[in-house]
Order: C-alpha cells, then structure tokens, then sequence
C-alpha cells in the first residue's frame, strides 16, 4: 500500500479506477450499462447520471486488454506526470488529462457515439510520452523504434485488429493531444500566441500547490513538514500489445454484436 499510496496520484487513481472497474464489469458484479457514456442517460430527469462523464473512461476491452490496457495507461500517465517538464506544476497534468477527456467526449461521444472510451485515452497519452521523447527507443513487439512513431504504431494496430472505425475512434485521443500540443506549446512558442490552457488556481491548491514546506514535482507536490532541530546541533535535510486490441470493435457500440 506504501508503493501506491507514494505514486503519483492522478495516474494512480486513474489506473486504479480503470482496473477495478473492468474487472468488476467483466467478473460480471456491475453491468457495463451502469458505466458506459449515453447522453439521455447522462441528463435523464429527474435523476442525471453524470458519472457516466467519467466511468466511461474506466473501462477497457475484455480478457486480456483489460491487463494490457491498464499497463499501457500507467506506463504513460505516471510517465507523464512525474518526468514531463510540460506539467511541472501541482494540478498541471490533471488538467492535461480533463482537456484530453472533454475532447474525446465530444468527438468520439458526441460525434460519433462511441461509449467507452479508455484506448483513445491511451493513445493520447502515448502521443504526448512521444513528443517529450524524442530521439528515444521503444519495442513494439519484437521491433524497436524511434519513440516518435509509437502512437502510429498504436493507431495501425488498431486498424488492423478492430477495423476502420476503431481507429477513428483511437485517433480522437490523438487529435487531442496534438490540440493541447499546439495551443500550449507550439503555437506559444512559434507563432507568437498565447497559451489560454492554465491550470486553475483552485486546482493547484487542491493538488497542495499553496503549502509552504512544499517540494514541487512533475506529478505534484510532496509536502515536507517543518522538522526542529536542538540547537546544539546543525541540521542537514537529507524518490508487446497485441491482444490489448484484438477486443476493440467498431467503437464498442453499446448492445451491438
């Protein structure tokens, strides 16, 4: 418990959320029309059951995806959230992870009427863990290359082993990130704009950002409190994927076969 209470935390709660629930679902104990994203159900009266907004990125294919999917997630979030100089702020990779969420919602959800919506996710997180590598190395079944081709990879694959329309639905995730690439980044940067896309103050505080006795981290903030020394002393202050995909089908419509 030490171990995950000691990661960082949003990737922690993430990945954890995602694994209980896909495992609840398909061990049979909750029913997947609890979790999913429906619209009339998400703003049903007199009862709106909004947690779908969220849920539906806690579940992923059956079998084996739901290991390698929850891997993947984990790989590249916690990644993300504790090497990334892009986050280097408390509550800067919650808000990465919540733009990236309300994009997909909207075009794989709103669009196209997807349900689920964890491997878009995935993808997304991947893509941003690509442009923070560049130059690196990575294996994608028993071929490795540069790091920078891993999201197409991904993408290929799931053309491949879900179709068409599963890709579509992954590339949203894709999509995503380069928008949040280019209005944080690139176009700041290169094109003389202004990043919009700030982490809200209540955010930063949430994630401990207004603590003194603070030590800021890619993930957040680790808080140190005040130790007191006796005087007399000085004192010093001494941290593979094929099956994952082969579930995926043309977006996981809900009661389709």
């Amino acid at each position: 418990m030490e171990a995950f209470w000691t990661a960082p935390p949003v990737s922690r709660t993430l990945t954890a959320l995602t694994a209980v629930t896909s495992v609840l679902v398909y061990g049979g104990i909750v029913s997947s029309r609890q979790i999913v994203f429906y619209l009339p159900w998400i703003f049903k009266f007199p009862l709106p059951e909004v947690w779908r907004i969220a849920s539906s990125f806690w579940l992923t294919g059956p079998g084996l995806s739901i290991l390698f999917d929850t891997f993947f997630l984990w790989r590249y979030s916690s990644a993300l959230e504790t090497e990334s100089s892009r986050f280097s702020q408390p509550g800067d990779f919650f808000t990465y992870v919540i733009f990236l969420g309300t994009f997909i919602l909207l075009t794989a959800g709103g669009i196209l009427g997807d349900y689920i919506f964890s491997s878009a996710l995935v993808l997304g997180l991947a893509y941003t863990y690509s442009q923070d590598n560049r130059g690196k190395k990575v294996s994608f079944f028993i071929i490795t290359f540069n790091v920078m081709w891993l999201p197409w990879a991904m993408l290929l694959m799931a053309f491949v082993m879900g179709g068409p329309r599963s890709a579509v639905h992954d590339g949203t995730g894709l999509l995503a990130a380069h928008l949040y690439d280019f209005l944080t980044r690139l176009y700041p940067t290169f094109g003389g704009g202004k990043n919009y896309i700030r982490t809200p103050m209540f955010v930063t505080k949430w994630f401990g950002g207004h603590r003194r006795n603070t030590h800021v981290k890619g993930y957040g903030t680790a808080y140190r409190p005040p130790v007191q020394q006796p005087r007399s002393q000085s004192s010093g202050f001494a941290s593979g994927f094929s099956n994952s995909w082969s579930g995926r089908g043309a977006g996981r419509r809900l009661g389709g076969d």
